[in-house]
């Protein structure tokens, strides 16, 4: 055999070989969890994953799952799919142990996003209150009161410049509330320092140290999101896998645990054969093993001759 041969063999078989290994790896780092949450569709931890209606607006980072809009990006610390409903703790809402002043909190109109029933308490505003109106409409809710007068027994209160036991003519319990129109909730319009929102009242209407505290919003979906759910990615989690996307036609894929990507479900995924329209990824499986121990084979038939 000629000696110059071989080293141009051995260079074929790694380009050769070596694209199929980096292809190894799935395209989409889509998980089951993040952090201490379930996730299931339409959410995903990353692109391809999940719904591509709710992929731009929900992130997992550092294992935190996260909800962006344009007034910032907020922290999501409970889902629930049979209500179709998340809760956000933005950072700088008020709660009974700390109080801040707290910039706009806003929705993008485009997000599957909107507000839930969750209970605004608006605080530090200027008196009276009972005054305060958006667009000529009274926003208050006078029937509520007992709200104010029960978070501002929280020493937190001081951090807002105001003194212990304030008056309750400067809180506006804001309920139901709603966003102006570019979907922000304007507290220097209203001319209010912070807000606090109270998510449950956990059986302690009377305590506001055992409120919890958080933004409830709703969420719904779109045709895409009610054909696939329907039709195929109820199938997809019941056999293991997990619901997510092909860019850039955004076709639905059922993501398995062994690396393949199915347009049905992860019960037979095992075979490479089975008709995968949309692979997003693939697995060092062993199909990648034949191909290598062919090239292998063929190059020890060509030295022996």
């Amino acid at each position: 055999m000629d000696s110059q041969i071989l080293p141009f063999i051995i260079f074929l078989i790694a380009v050769t070989v070596t694209p199929l290994l980096s292809s190894a790896a799935p395209a989409t780092p889509c998980q089951s969890n993040c952090g201490s949450l379930q996730i299931k569709y339409p959410f995903g931890t990353g692109y391809g994953c999940g719904s591509p209606r709710f992929e731009p607006y929900i992130t997992c980072k550092s294992n935190q799952l996260l909800l962006t809009t344009h007034t910032g990006s907020y922290l999501i610390t409970a889902i629930s799919y049979k209500d179709s409903t998340l809760t956000i703790t933005p950072s700088a809402m008020s709660t009974c142990n700390s109080m801040q002043q707290s910039p706009n909190l806003g929705l993008d109109w485009a997000s599957p996003f909107q507000l839930g029933p969750s209970i605004f308490l608006l605080l530090s505003c200027t008196p009276p209150t009972s005054s305060l109106t958006i667009k000529g409409s009274p926003v208050c809710d006078p029937s509520s009161t007992h709200l104010c007068a029960t978070i501002y027994t929280c020493p937190a209160v001081v951090n807002l410049r105001l003194p212990l036991f304030p008056p309750t003519n400067t809180c506006c319990v804001y309920s139901p509330a709603n966003f102006n129109s570019k979907g922000e909730l304007d507290l220097r319009e209203m001319k209010c320092k912070g807000y606090a929102s109270i998510a449950s009242f956990q059986d302690s209407p009377t305590d506001p140290s055992k409120w919890m505290y958080g933004v409830t919003l709703k969420y719904t979906n779109g045709g895409f999101d009610d054909y696939y759910m329907n039709n195929k990615c109820n199938t997809c989690e019941d056999s293991g896998g997990i619901c997510g996307y092909s860019p850039p036609t955004n076709s639905f894929l059922c993501i398995c645990n062994s690396g393949f990507n199915a347009t049905t479900d992860c019960y037979n995924n095992y075979n490479p054969v089975q008709d995968y329209e949309d692979l997003i990824g693939t697995s060092a499986s062993l199909s990648t093993q034949k191909i290598m121990l062919g090239l292998w084979v063929g190059l020890l038939f060509y030295i022996a001759a």
